[in-house]
């Protein structure tokens, strides 16, 4: 049973324990978007509704004051792209202008902006290799790696220096992925699951694929418990969460309430209690103070269910010990 208390006098919340919970809501119902964390708030951008009209806007969540405000909106309209934190400054990469999810569709993006939240201004830097929607990120010491993205760039594989704003092409991925999860676990990029053709409906994988930056060379780790699409996940206590996504149902048009653990020490998934209500369509969480944050996303299969939601989870297994 999940007991919520609502200390409305206190910006302090109290979470329920290995349990999800909601939070304030977003302003904006959006789904497509992509999500980065510096310090204690949280940044989702652009995305769209269930109109599915691209937005340019900037949510900004405060999670000591469970409170929303509008941030400094992006230059052009954004969905479908990536975004990571490096040295404060927040970097979005790629994603696409338009709805359109053709192969190589019109809007496709190798833009890459930057921008200092204490300066809140939007600054051009070297652009991708390839223009890329569905795409994913991490970043080990301070290198941002992104991979796949749908067809025909879904096996490129590249990483952005910000310090000397350039990028170095890798080799490919070894499958082609794109609304799928890549993750830095320790000092490697794991690719996981995802979507082998654009639309949400195609085949979809297990594939869990592992990239080694010492030796640049990828190796296939411990698949999925089930091949998925559209889902997120995050890094706590060094294991990692994944949740929602796509990938039910005969034609793999279904909402996915799963809630699956890795831990890299022992290379194995556990499954956990599932997601009162599943969502997809999210690139990238948060983890701060011992809890997972999972704002917004689609709540029904497809582009057409941006929703009002904001979930967190505070997780009890431990990788680190």
């Amino acid at each position: 049973m999940l007991i919520r208390i609502f200390l409305f006098a206190l910006p302090t919340l109290v979470h329920a324990v290995d349990a999800w919970e909601q939070l304030a809501p977003p302003p904006l119902p959006q789904s497509e978007f992509s999500v980065a964390q510096v310090d204690g708030e949280i940044y989702l951008f652009g995305g769209y509704p269930e109109d599915r009209i691209t937005r340019n806007s900037v949510q900004v969540y405060n999670i000591d004051k469970n409170t929303w405000r509008m941030g400094p909106e992006l230059p052009f309209p954004n969905n479908h792209g990536t975004a990571e934190v490096v040295n404060g400054i927040i970097y979005l990469i790629g994603g696409a202008t338009g709805s359109s999810s053709d192969p190589g569709g019109v809007g496709y993006q190798n833009a890459v902006w930057a921008m200092d939240p204490d300066i809140g201004i939007w600054e051009q830097r070297s652009p991708m290799p390839t223009r890329r929607r569905g795409l994913n990120s991490a970043v080990i010491d301070g290198q941002i790696y992104v991979a796949g993205g749908q067809p025909p760039q879904a096996f490129d594989f590249a990483v952005f220096d910000p310090q000397t704003d350039s990028w170095e092409t890798l080799p490919n991925l070894p499958y082609g992925p794109n609304h799928f999860i890549l993750a830095a676990i320790g000092d490697k990029i794991h690719a996981m699951g995802g979507r082998l053709q654009s639309n949400h409906t195609s085949e979809l994988t297990d594939k869990h694929a592992i990239y080694d930056p010492a030796t640049r060379s990828w190796a296939m780790g411990t698949p999925l418990p089930r091949a998925s699409s559209g889902n997120n996940g995050v890094l706590a206590f060094a294991c990692f969460h994944v949740w929602g996504g796509e990938g039910g149902g005969v034609n793999h048009d279904e909402m996915m309430a799963d809630h699956i653990v890795y831990d890299p020490r022992s290379k194995t998934w556990t499954r956990l209690p599932d997601m009162p209500l599943p969502v997809h369509g999210v690139t990238g969480a948060a983890f701060k103070d011992g809890v997972i944050y999972a704002p917004g996303g689609g709540i029904e299969a497809g582009g057409r269910s941006g929703a009002h939601i904001n979930q967190a989870y505070q997780p009890t297994i431990r990788c680190d010990e």
